[in-house]
């Protein structure tokens, strides 16, 4: 296989294969080649969106090198009934860094209200300012026609990053609870997480003010039904913004 550089391999883009814009996604260890490393952000809007939307994905792309940043845009204030907003985010603060530990993952938190998003101007420039200390590669959010309007927030917030930054990194939309929460999504993308299904199901489980029986069995049934169209054992699946960077053929 070639080796490419960081600049060659953001130009690759799959859509239907177990390739991402810098090579291929395995589990065999990390690439150690600093010139081929990607800087991924996944941005969800409450503490376990990414890590049940892509931890798979995350932990792949940890275990290659790659760094990712897992973005909260809030600290799950409203997510525990009977505590305040002040003790349910210490509690969820504290379970998402034990899961970004898990998938090796840097936590950043936005600074907005779980159940009380805004998108507006001053958002935009305050979502944005984070992006651009990062400059990401690669940005994993949620789809954005969603039940939830926390997760609508956030997939707007990144999608206008993107869109005022020259669509330079690959920009992939992920499921959260599809039927319940994410609607009508029509996955184009597939990557193929069997080797690292422990490690993600660990890091959903480190929410455990969230009821993680329930949560992870839900998301564990969407892994295995999208494993049967990708034919593996379990899959994370994807929309991709095909005005990003594009795979050569």
């Amino acid at each position: 296989m070639k080796d490419y550089t960081r600049r060659e391999a953001l130009k690759m883009m799959g859509t239907t294969s177990a390739m991402l814009p810098f090579g291929l996604v395995s589990a065999k260890g990390k690439s150690g080649d600093s010139a081929s490393k990607a800087k991924i952000l996944v941005a969800g809007a409450h503490p376990d969106d990414p890590e049940t939307g892509c931890g798979g994905t995350m932990a792949l792309l940890a275990n290659q090198g790659h760094e990712v940043v897992s973005l909260y845009l809030t600290r799950g204030e409203a997510g525990i009934p009977g505590k305040s907003h002040d003790d349910a985010a210490s509690i969820r603060t504290k379970e998402a860094k034990k899961a970004c530990e898990i998938l090796e993952a840097r936590p950043r938190f936005a600074g907005q209200i779980d159940g009380d998003t805004v998108v507006n101007n001053e958002w935009f420039k305050k979502v944005g300012a984070i992006f651009d200390e990062e400059q990401p590669d690669v940005i994993f959010t949620h789809w954005p026609v969603d039940s939830h309007r926390d997760h609508r927030a956030m997939s707007l917030l990144a999608y206008d990053w993107w869109l005022n930054n020259g669509k330079k990194a690959a920009l992939y939309y992920f499921e959260v609870l599809s039927g319940i929460q994410s609607q009508v999504f029509d996955p184009d993308f597939y990557i193929d997480i069997s080797s690292v299904e422990p490690t993600k199901r660990k890091a959903c489980y480190a929410h455990a003010s969230q009821h993680p029986d329930e949560m992870y069995g839900i998301h564990e049934q969407m892994a295995s039904f999208r494993g049967l169209e990708h034919r593996c054992d379990y899959a994370e699946a994807f929309v991709y913004h095909d005005q990003g960077p594009q795979m050569k053929k």
